[in-house]
Formats: structure tokens, sequence, C-alpha cells
């Protein structure tokens, strides 16, 4: 017998994630923050590393880390907990609420871990589309939907859409239906604090608010993620989690940041600026639509969209995300906003190529 048939069979067939980096000169790929950090944070980050040592095994729940957050929402401990990125809490939540049976609601084109994570724990998808014209919500499907699910997952912003969820779309979940709403929050900073659903978790012991650092807190590279969630959520994630996922040196940074967030704002409205000024420039290409984004990324639909991806990478050393192949985005890019520098080649090289291809 093949070592690959004693697998589960809910796991044959999967492969490993592949975000099909290529090296180049400019990477908006990956929604990364690309812009440059102040230097005073900077310095903490050097200072918070220098003082962690490194042969003692973790703070398994991260307190630490778990309380400057919980000031961040105004809650307490009891209601957050960090994972090894959002995707750790994402695949600890179909584990511990999914399975065979128990349903998960998406509405895609959105984060295609989702539907991975549930294939992982053999929980089934039901998928709501997202209008094919401006990817909006259809509210009655979603909750047609919801009835019988153990779970809904939304994003907010849309991840590749850009769009925003409604409140009172949740709120009509939270009092009509059963289910656990998950609200997914990994780009909510670029779209101003005063959009994010976290003060509506206190009162709806169903509501989930899932947050990241790396986004808008420029730490992708050390995967840190929490979720703002009833005690007993957290209890249930905290029973499932691998021990020690969250390592010392990320904890050390992650708090380091968390304590001087004031000093990303202008960050933050840099990258919003830049992303009303990408959107500008794409909509002048020809044959090119330019969707609303509130996140730091932007979803385009242009001229021969795979070829012009191809191209950018090969021809102008330049990655973006190809969507063209995705359901509901045929001929889309996703670009990432980069910094002025970025940005400006990137519209250089994509005025050339959506000439020539249109």
């Amino acid at each position: 017998m093949e070592v690959t048939e004693r697998l589960r069979p809910a796991l044959r067939g999967f492969e490993p994630y592949d975000p099909r980096f290529t090296p180049v000169r400019v990477n908006l790929s990956a929604n990364e923050n690309t812009h440059p950090l102040p230097a005073e944070l900077a310095e903490a980050v050097g200072a918070a590393v220098a003082a962690t040592p490194l042969n003692r095994y973790p703070d398994p729940m991260a307190n630490a880390l778990r309380d400057a957050l919980a000031e961040r929402h105004g809650t307490d401990r009891a209601h957050v907990i960090v994972g090894n990125g959002g995707d750790e809490l994402l695949f600890n939540l179909l584990f511990a609420f999914g399975g065979p049976g128990r349903a998960v609601v998406t509405c895609p084109p959105d984060f295609a871990e989702y539907a991975n994570f549930a294939a992982m724990c053999e929980t089934p998808v039901v998928a709501v589309p997202r209008d094919a014209e401006d990817f909006s919500v259809d509210a009655e499907a979603l909750l047609a939907a919801a009835a019988d699910a153990a779970l809904v997952i939304l994003t907010s912003p849309n991840n590749p859409t850009g769009g925003l969820v409604g409140r009172a779309l949740v709120e009509r979940l939270l009092a009509e239906t059963e289910a656990l709403v998950l609200v997914d929050e990994a780009y909510v900073e670029f779209a101003g604090e005063e959009a994010s659903l976290v003060s509506l978790v206190a009162d709806n012991p169903r509501l989930m608010v899932l947050r990241t650092l790396s986004k808008a807190f420029a730490l992708a590279g050390l995967r840190v993620g929490y979720l703002v969630a009833d005690p007993a959520v957290v209890d249930a994630l905290g029973a499932v989690r691998q021990i020690y996922s969250v390592d010392v040196l990320a904890q050390a940074v992650a708090l380091a940041f968390v304590e001087r967030r004031d000093l990303l704002a202008p960050v933050v409205a840099d990258v919003v600026a830049e992303r009303e000024r990408l959107a500008a420039g794409l909509s002048t290409l020809p044959g090119a639509r330019v969707w609303p984004s509130a996140a730091n990324f932007v979803l385009a639909r242009v001229p021969s969209a795979h070829r012009t991806w191809e191209r950018l990478r090969d021809e102008h050393s330049i990655l973006v995300r190809d969507f063209s192949s995705t359901p509901l985005t045929q001929d889309c890019l996703r670009l990432t906003v980069g910094t002025r520098e970025e940005n400006d080649a990137l519209l250089d090289a994509l005025t050339v190529l959506t000439r020539e291809e249109s």
C-alpha cells in the first residue's frame, strides 16, 4: 500500500500552500505592509529581542500580550486568545466547532484557507457567492444558509475584493440564527477602527472577531494573530491549541508593537493615502475596472490579466497576485498597496502592458 493511501480520505489530494512567490524587485503580492517602520519602534523591537531569554519555553497563553491586546479593545484577558498567526486560530475554530455534519458558511470570493481548513477538519462548506458586479453579500441567501450551520465566516474588509461587512447584517445573523459568527478583520485598521465590530462581542457570546499583527502592524514574518471572543470560546480554543505555538520572540516583539501602536498611525495613514492614489491611477488604464477597497490592497480587472501578471513578473520584476482564474474575479489582479516608489513602478509597468494587451 502506498503511503498516501494511508492518509485520512479527507486529506488526500492536499498540497502544500504555495503563495507563488518569486524573487522580484517589487513584491506586491501578499498584502504585506512594505512601509518603513518608525525609528523609535525599531529600537524598541531590538531592545525587546535582546532582553528575551531563548532557553525557556514561552508563556503558553501569551498572557502579557493578551493583557495588552485586551486593553487595546477595552476588555479583559478572558476575552482574548493569541495564536500563531490568524491561520492557527481559524484552523482551531473549525477543529473545535466544525466536523462532519456541522457546516461552515462562507461568501466567496474570500480567503481560500477558510475552505481548505474546513476540508482538513471534515467540515462541510456552504458557499453563498457574492454579487458578480459589486461583490456585495446576498443577505437573505446568507441568512437562509446560516439557519442550519454551525459557523458563518465573514471577512471585513474582504480579501480579495476589499469591501466591508455591514454591522446590520452581522446583527441579523446573531438575532435570526443560532450559528457562531466569525468576522475576520485582518485588514480593518486600514478602514478605521470605527469599522470594527469588536465592540459587539461583549453582548453577543456567539460573535468572534479575528485580528492580526501581520498587516497594519507590519509583522507578517512574526506570525501573531488574536481572537476577541466570549470567554467560553477562548477556553475551548485554548484547550485544543498546539502548546507553545507563539514563541518567546514573537510574544516580545508583538508586545512592544502593541504597546507603541500609536507610532504606527502615520504609517497606516500613508498606506491609505497611497491606496487611493493607486486606485485612481489604475482607473485610468485602458480597459481597467477598479473596485473600492477599505484594505491595503486593490482589486482591478485588466485586459489579459494572467498574461499581464506574467509580464509584470518576467519583464518588470514586479509580483502581484493573480485572481484571473478564480470564480467571479476573472481577469482580475489583486495589487498590494506599497510605498510611493513601489506603486509608481507598478503603475508605470501596467500603463505599458495594458496598452499592449488591450
